[in-house]
């Protein structure tokens, strides 16, 4: 259960993530956020990135073994790069309409699932 519980709350971190360093780059439509220099908009990025870390932190300390759960850190580390992509993608398909998906990111893409196979994969 407790490495469901990281899934989830590494999801849950990445969207706010994804959100605070890519967020603003579609923000520029809003009219309160034309009207703010660069420091505004990075503390406003920062203020997104808090949620990130109320959920990574606790996804971390659920799913590493020095804290009783399953995962050493490199299999956390590679869980988590994956599912950052994952949701990387989903936000870029759906908030940045004009970006398109090419062949060349989806084999990245199974390349970093064979990293996540491979550290995963039982010691023989």
């Amino acid at each position: 259960m407790r490495a469901l519980y990281t899934i989830l709350l590494l999801v849950g971190s990445n969207i706010f993530m994804t959100l605070a360093w890519y967020g603003h780059l579609k923000w520029k439509q809003l009219n309160f956020l034309n009207s703010k220099g660069l420091l505004w908009i990075i503390l406003f990025s920062w203020g997104i990135a808090f949620f990130e870390y109320i959920l990574m932190v606790p996804a971390n300390r659920l799913g590493s073994r020095e804290t009783g759960g399953s995962m050493d850190l490199f299999q956390l580390k590679i869980l988590q790069e994956a599912i950052s992509l994952i949701v990387f993608t989903v936000v870029v398909l759906f908030l940045f309409k004009g970006e398109n998906l090419h062949w060349r990111h989806v084999t990245a893409f199974i390349l970093i699932l064979i990293a996540l196979y491979l550290v995963y994969k039982p010691n023989q």
